[in-house]
């Protein structure tokens, strides 16, 4: 394994790996390094909305049990589409939780009551900024002429924004 120092920060890149097309060396560290911190995110985005689904409470417990479950299911797809990713361009991705936590840019949710309002809040928050973020690696990407990524981007980012969306539309009407 080699390493290379991008922004003061040691960024792993697989030994012996050759760029996909005809992305540099440069491109590959850059890509990467964004795209392992993206899935730090979505690891912490998944299990904050899987902590807020098995602990919904309340009148509209139901439908919103099932909401959160629905928005994990798709929070848990998307980190395999990062990963993947970040291998197919010669990079390496993250490896244990310790290395999630290192990365996550997204805070976690240990408190034992919350109420199902801030729940959502906090999770339309969660979702806003990690379009932020996708945002972002779209850029990187876009330095780099990777446009494979960068579309795969366009298409969480639309899944984001849309989940930022029915969380803030439950959000409003309370």
């Amino acid at each position: 394994m080699t390493k290379n120092d991008t922004a003061g920060s040691n960024v792993s890149v697989r030994a012996g790996s050759e760029p996909t097309a005809d992305l540099t060396r440069e491109g590959v560290t850059e890509i990467s390094k964004e795209l392992r911190h993206l899935l730090a995110d979505v690891f912490a985005l998944y299990v904050k909305t899987k902590n807020f689904h098995w602990h919904m409470s309340g009148v509209h417990f139901r439908d919103y049990h099932l909401l959160l479950d629905e928005h994990a299911d798709q929070i848990f797809a998307m980190a395999d589409d990062v990963a993947e990713r970040t291998r197919k361009i010669g990079g390496n991705t993250l490896r244990s939780i310790g290395d999630i936590a290192k990365h996550q840019r997204l805070r976690d949710n240990d408190r034992e009551s919350f109420s199902p309002k801030n729940m959502l809040i906090e999770l339309r928050t969660d979702n806003r900024e990690l379009t932020r973020f996708l945002r972002l690696a779209h850029e990187i990407c876009e330095e780099h002429n990777d446009v494979a990524t960068a579309s795969l981007i366009e298409n969480w980012i639309d899944q984001t924004e849309r989940r930022s969306w029915f969380l803030s539309e439950i959000v409003s009407g309370q």
